[in-house]
């Protein structure tokens, strides 16, 4: 008879083993892990740095970068957040550093360092780590309610309480969901868009400060189940990348991350609208240009008037019908009208999706309404606890699924201990 059986051999599965050995060693714990390695999502995260958690250390601003479980975030993090998932590392003498745009990493700038960590101190704890152990089934003993039993291909444990931190996992979902919880569809979160078209594609690597909005299909919008999201929600502004299957870059992943269901219910077919240049509007942009053309000789391509990439700046004059050599003086109204359009409102069309690096997000999962937010347990089944995006909680990339992780493992760990204590 364990204690408790953690299924998942990930993040928040092992963050939750090693605060719950530490409240009382004698425990009996063990982590099934499907796979033949654990940790293999920290292992690539942050292109294989890790990107521990973000350096936002206020809850209500901390709870703005989860398109799904905003609401529910603040308590828990008010509870443990940003900065106890720094101390803990420090404790376990790793060092964070903080990157210019928020983003934490360890300072060695390996994930390595923090599966070490995590595997060290399991083991020091005593705690079982069972690879290629894959759950198939989850029930509770008709003799006693309190215990669960676990069932694996070969094997069937016993415990007293069940964490469960599988990530996006379609086999666990559809066992919880024959134990009674709801699971909300799931479709994919943090991705890049892909788009064909002559005025970015020979330009990949160029990086600016954009807006970005998707253009609404009536057609679909208005039949969707989610029509309360207005289309207007469907806009950032940030650093655009242009890569070499089309758009990426924070701009275009917090999109991909707030209109995940609208997105998918596209079919990854849209329109996007971009402004280049987020500090004007056309007319103003138009002005601009006129009072260029008054006083500069040079042609128009060479000349910086504004602080676009240089690349950026020659596609789209070229895209409006400036060649190389037009002057100033001989470019026209309508042209620079047309210039000016493009720079603040070029339209694009999205022709499917790929996914961000390996960092693979998926918005969905257990129905927030069932679990309980102060101990991660569930409300329908009682020493059944959850972690991580096993439920419908994710959010935009820069260390934030991360701190979900070590948000929810914390949490539950307190909420078993203090059952197992009761």
């Amino acid at each position: 008879m364990y204690d408790v059986l953690i299924i998942g051999g990930g993040a928040a599965g092992f963050y939750s083993a090693i605060h719950i050995a530490e409240a009382n060693p004698n425990y009996k714990i063990a982590i099934l892990e499907r796979g033949k390695e654990v940790l293999t999502k920290v292992k690539v995260s942050g292109g294989g740095r890790c990107n521990v958690t973000h350096a936002e250390f206020n809850p209500s601003e901390l709870t703005k970068n989860y398109p799904r479980g905003d609401k529910e975030l603040l308590g828990p993090f008010h509870t443990y957040a940003s900065g106890d998932t720094v101390q803990f590392f420090e404790r376990k003498g790793i060092s964070l550093k903080i990157e210019a745009d928020g983003r934490m990493f360890p300072v060695t700038d390996s994930s390595q360092t923090i599966i070490d960590c995590f595997t060290s101190e399991a083991n020091r704890l005593g705690v079982e780590v069972l690879t290629k152990t894959a759950v198939t089934g989850l029930e509770r003993t008709e003799e006693n309610l309190n215990v669960w039993r676990v069932l694996t291909h070969d094997t069937i444990f016993e415990t007293k309480k069940v964490l469960v931190a599988t990530g996006s996992n379609p086999k666990i979902w559809d066992m919880l969901s024959k134990l009674g919880h709801s699971i909300v569809a799931p479709v994919p979160s943090l991705f890049t868009f892909n788009i064909t078209d002559s005025r970015i594609s020979n330009i990949p690597g160029v990086s600016t400060h954009a807006e970005v909005t998707v253009l609404p299909k009536k057609s679909i919008y208005l039949k969707s189940k989610y029509k309360k999201q207005k289309a207007a929600e469907l806009f950032s502004e940030g650093p655009l990348l242009i890569t070499h299957w089309g758009m990426s870059g924070p701009a275009i992943l917090k999109l991909s991350a707030w209109g995940a269901r609208i997105l998918n219910e596209y079919g990854y077919r849209f329109k996007i609208k971009v402004n280049w240049v987020p500090e004007y509007h056309q007319d103003g942009l138009l002005e601009l240009f006129m009072d260029v053309k008054k006083v500069e000789k040079k042609t128009v391509i060479r000349t910086k008037v504004l602080d676009i990439p240089k690349r950026l700046w020659l596609n789209l004059a070229k895209a409006v019908g400036i060649t190389d050599k037009l002057t100033w003086p001989e470019v026209s109204k309508q042209q620079l009208q047309s210039l000016a359009e493009q720079l603040t409102n070029s339209i694009f069309l999205v022709e499917g999706k790929s996914t961000f690096k390996e960092e693979f997000v998926t918005a969905g999962g257990v129905d927030l309404k069932e679990v309980n937010f102060k101990n991660y347990e569930s409300k329908l089944m009682p020493n059944l606890f959850f972690a991580g995006e096993v439920i419908n909680v994710d959010a935009v990339t820069g260390g934030f699924n991360f701190q979900n992780a070590w948000t929810g493992a914390y949490i539950a760990a307190a909420g078993i201990t203090e059952s197992l204590n009761s």
